[in-house]
């Protein structure tokens, strides 16, 4: 069960800096941000993204079922999508208030649940 939810945390982990990577910039280096050269934005980005793979690389190594954790393959990646999608809304929800999300964004976030639902059985 600890692999379990050491692989879920550091999925967390990596999926704040990686959405903070690509998506961060436009927030904070954009129209109403600080004005930097698009070389010192990717520089920033790939920073982050370094993080990121600190966070991701193990967790998919504990979580992996052939190195004894509690995941397949698919599933380890249908849960980093999973992931991926909760951490983009409260990043979104966060940093850019005017950011809203309609019904049609709902039905498409229900059905990615649907896909790990289905994934699991």
């Amino acid at each position: 069960m600890s692999k379990y939810f050491s692989t879920i945390g550091l999925l967390f982990l990596s999926n704040a800096f990686m959405t903070m990577a690509w998506y961060g910039h436009l927030k904070f280096f954009g129209k109403t941000g600080h004005q930097a050269a698009l070389w010192v934005i990717v520089l920033v980005s790939w920073g982050l993204a370094f993080f990121e793979y600190c966070f991701q690389v193990p967790a998919n190594r504990i979580g992996f079922a052939e190195n004894g954790g509690p995941f397949s393959l698919v599933q380890l990646k249908v849960v980093q999508e999973a992931i991926t999608l909760i951490v983009f809304m409260v990043f979104s929800f966060v940093f850019f208030k005017d950011i809203h999300f309609t019904f049609n964004h709902l039905i498409g976030f229900g059905f990615l649940v649907l896909a790990v639902y289905f994934i699991f059985k």
